[in-house]
Parts: structure tokens; C-alpha cells; sequence
């Protein structure tokens, strides 16, 4: 590979990087070529792009962005057999897809090595699960307006009932007087 090719890979990751608020970097090393197909075609189906990239190159993309990713270095995040998947919209989709691809192959594999969800970095295989469990922040802003709207339903509910006792009250009076 030519340093400017290298180079444009850089620049791709850079632009990638700063895209996406989620990402995961996974060891799948010892797969099959098939393993892989297979796993780039579920990552495919779940909205989840999924790259297979030198450590060297992504630690120079990652030193161009303003987040410091230095404990990705300092913790080997960056050894070995390095795959990254890109989630652009779900914070735990691609732990979903991880999870359910180790499941169905009956193997520990793809490890986890490190995550970065909106610049908060996870280190480590152990953090798959609470990955998993993550709301994304249109969920939480789902729930959070759902808890709004619960008490001024419930206002509303309320005035009907009484509104609907006060018109009857006041159609009997009305009633009575003429």
C-alpha cells in the first residue's frame, strides 16, 4: 500500500470518525472467511457498517480528532486483529449484533475490545453486555417525553370526567329553574 493510499484511508476514517457518535473496534481474528462474510452481512442487515483495519492506520485517525482516544492505545485496544463497526443512529446496535452473532456461531467471538459512544470510551470484552442494554438518546428522549405526557394526560383525563359531571349539574339546574 502506498503512503497515499494510506493516506486517503486516513482521511476516510477521519471523516468516518467524526460522522458517527458510535463505534466499536472488535478482534475477530480466527474466522473464516465465510465467519466474516457472514458477519459483515448481519452487521449489513442491522444498519452497522463493518471494516476490517490496520491498528496503525486507525490510531492516525483517531489522533486527528479532538477527542482523546490515547486510553485506546494505552489499554492495547489497538493489537492484534482490529475490525470497526460504525453505527450511525443505534449506541447498541452493534453490541446486539455481536451478541447474537456469538449466540448463533456458539463462540466467544468477535471480542470487544473498545467502544466509543459519544466520545465515552469502553474498554474491554466485560462491557459488551452493559453495552447492549444502552438506550440510545432518541429512546431516552422517547421515555422522557412519554414521563411528560403521562401527568398532562392524566389533567386532561380528568377535567372530561369532571367537566362532563359539571355540565350534567348544570343542565339539571337549569332544568329545575325554568
Amino acid at each position: 500500500m502506498t503512503r497515499e493510499e494510506k493516506a486517503e484511508i486516513i482521511d476516510d476514517l477521519v471523516e468516518k470518525f467524526k460522522g458517527t457518535d458510535y463505534f466499536y473496534i472488535t478482534d475477530a481474528s480466527g474466522f473464516s472467511v465465510a465467519q466474516v462474510n457472514k458477519l459483515r452481512r448481519e452487521c449489513f442487515e442491522a444498519g452497522v457498517e463493518y471494516k476490517v483495519i490496520k491498528n496503525s492506520l486507525i490510531k492516525k485517525a483517531l489522533e486527528q480528532l479532538d477527542t482523546d482516544y490515547t486510553p485506546f492505545v494505552e489499554q492495547k485496544v489497538l493489537k492484534g486483529f482490529s475490525g470497526v463497526m460504525f453505527s450511525p443512529e443505534s449506541v447498541n446496535q452493534p453490541a446486539k449484533v455481536i451478541k447474537a452473532f456469538r449466540k448463533e456461531q456458539n463462540n466467544d467471538k468477535p471480542l470487544l475490545k473498545g467502544a466509543s459512544v459519544d466520545t465515552a470510551l469502553f474498554i474491554g470484552n466485560d462491557q459488551l453486555d452493559m453495552l447492549a442494554s444502552m438506550k440510545s438518546k432518541t429512546e431516552l428522549i422517547g421515555d422522557i417525553v412519554g414521563l411528560l405526557q403521562s401527568p398532562a394526560k392524566n389533567v386532561v383525563s380528568a377535567l372530561k370526567g369532571q367537566g362532563g359531571k359539571v355540565a350534567s349539574i348544570l343542565q339539571t339546574l337549569s332544568q329545575k329553574e325554568g
